[in-house]
C-alpha cells in the first residue's frame, strides 16, 4: 500500500466517525446500573480518584485510547489529545502506527512526546504480525520502532480481524498470531486490544500466560469497524463489502460482557466500547477493570482544540466522582467493590452464556 492510499485510508476512518453511525443503538453499559447509598458517610472533596493503571499513576482511571495518525490531519488531533491528557494526567493511545513507521507523517504520532503523559499505548495490528498476501508485514524491529516513535510505555496489539474481514484491502490471515504475540512479549511490554468486538474467555485464556501485561477486551457498542469499512465500500462501489459491513455491524460481544469474560485471564483489563460518560467508567470499574477507555466520546472534541477535549474529560472525570461519591465509595479501591445489578440486553446475554456453557 502506498503512502498516500494510507493517508486517504486514515482520512476516510476519521472523516466517517465523526459524521457517519458506527455504534448499534443500544449502550451496553446503561444495562449496568450501581447501587445507590443512601447514606455514604464519605465527604466529597474527600475523594481520592487516582488509581493504578499497568503499573502507572493516573490522577483518574481513564485512557483515551486508539484513534489516529498518518495523515497530516491526524497531527494536531494527537496534540489536542496528549495536550489535555497530559494536563489531566491518565493515559492515552494513538492509532495504528504502521503508517508511520513506513514514513507516512511520523510526526502525527511523535507529536505526542512534546508532552508529559502518565500512560502512553501504541499500536500494532495483530493481522500484520504474519505472513499476509499484501505482504505489509511488521517485523519484530518495526515493533520496536512504533514503540520508540512515542515513547509507548506498551505497545497495544490490536485484534482487529473484524476490520480486516469486511474490508476490501484487508488481511484475513489469522493463523500464528497468538505465536507471534508471545515472541513480541519476550522483547516489549505489550497489552493486547481488541478494536470493537470483545474478548471472549476462550481467547483471554490463551493470551494468559504468553508474557502480555494486560487486555482492553473493548467490546461491542462503540465503534463499529464493520460500519466504518461498510461505509468506506459504499463511497468507492464495492457492493459485496459494503453488504458484508452492514451484514456484520453489530458483530461482537457487548464490552461488560467481554469484561467479564476475560477475568479468566488474570490480566490487568480495561474496558473501552461505548463508554460515553463517567458512570460507565464508575461501571467498568466496579466489574473489575482497571481503567476505562474511550475514543469516540472525545472525537469531535478532538478535531476542535485541547481545551474543548479537555473540557469533556473533566465532565467525564466529574460524573466519576459523583457516582462514586453516591456508591459510597471514597476510593477507586472501594469503587471496585461496589454493588451493581445488570439489566435489559446485558442481562441476557449473560443468561445466554450460561445456557451455552451448560449445554457444552
Amino acid at each position: 500500500m502506498t503512502g498516500e492510499q494510507i493517508r486517504s485510508r486514515k482520512a476516510d476512518h476519521l472523516r466517517i466517525c465523526t459524521d457517519e453511525r458506527i455504534a448499534p443503538d443500544h449502550c451496553y453499559w446503561d444495562d449496568i446500573r450501581l447501587m445507590h447509598n443512601a447514606m455514604p458517610e464519605i465527604n466529597m472533596d474527600d475523594i481520592d480518584m487516582s488509581a493504578t493503571v499497568l503499573g502507572k499513576r493516573l490522577e483518574f482511571p481513564f485512557i483515551v485510547t486508539a484513534i489516529t495518525g498518518g495523515f497530516s490531519g491526524a497531527k494536531k488531533i494527537n496534540e489536542n489529545i496528549a495536550k489535555a491528557c497530559s494536563e489531566l494526567g491518565i493515559g492515552m493511545g494513538v492509532g495504528s502506527e504502521r503508517a508511520g513507521v513506513t514514513g507516512v507523517e511520523p510526526g502525527s504520532y511523535s507529536i505526542i512526546k512534546d508532552y508529559d503523559l502518565p500512560l502512553v499505548i501504541g499500536n500494532v495490528g495483530a493481522p500484520q504480525l504474519v505472513p499476509q498476501k499484501s505482504k505489509d508485514r511488521f517485523t519484530a524491529d518495526m515493533v520496536g520502532q512504533a514503540k520508540d516513535l512515542i515513547d509507548a510505555d506498551y505497545v497495544a496489539i490490536h485484534l482487529n480481524f473484524l476490520q480486516e474481514v469486511v474490508q476490501p484491502e484487508g488481511d484475513c490471515n489469522g493463523a500464528g498470531v497468538r505465536d507471534a504475540i508471545r515472541d513480541l512479549a519476550r522483547l516489549y511490554p505489550l497489552i493486547v486490544k481488541e478494536t470493537g468486538a470483545g474478548i471472549d474467555a476462550f481467547t483471554a485464556q490463551r493470551l494468559a500466560g504468553i508474557g502480555i501485561n494486560g487486555i482492553d477486551v473493548a467490546g461491542m457498542g462503540g465503534t463499529s469497524f464493520s460500519a466504518v469499512e461498510m461505509y468506506r465500500a459504499e463511497d468507492i462501489g464495492d457492493d459485496m463489502h459494503a453488504e458484508l459491513g452492514n451484514t456484520f455491524f453489530d458483530w461482537g460481544i457487548p464490552t461488560p460482557v467481554a469484561l467479564q469474560e476475560a477475568k479468566c485471564s488474570r490480566l490487568p483489563l480495561i474496558a473501552s466500547g461505548g463508554v460515553l460518560d463517567g458512570t460507565h467508567v464508575a461501571a467498568a470499574i466496579a466489574m473489575g477493570a482497571q481503567a476505562a477507555g474511550a475514543a469516540k466520546a472525545i472525537l469531535r472534541e478532538a478535531t476542535e482544540s485541547a481545551a474543548a477535549v479537555k473540557e469533556k474529560l473533566l465532565l467525564i472525570k466529574e460524573e466519576l466522582k459523583v457516582a462514586m461519591m453516591l456508591t459510597g465509595s471514597a476510593n477507586i479501591d472501594q469503587l471496585s467493590k461496589a454493588r451493581y445489578v445488570v439489566l435489559g440486553e446485558t442481562r441476557d446475554w449473560f443468561e445466554g452464556l450460561k445456557w451455552t456453557q451448560n449445554s457444552i
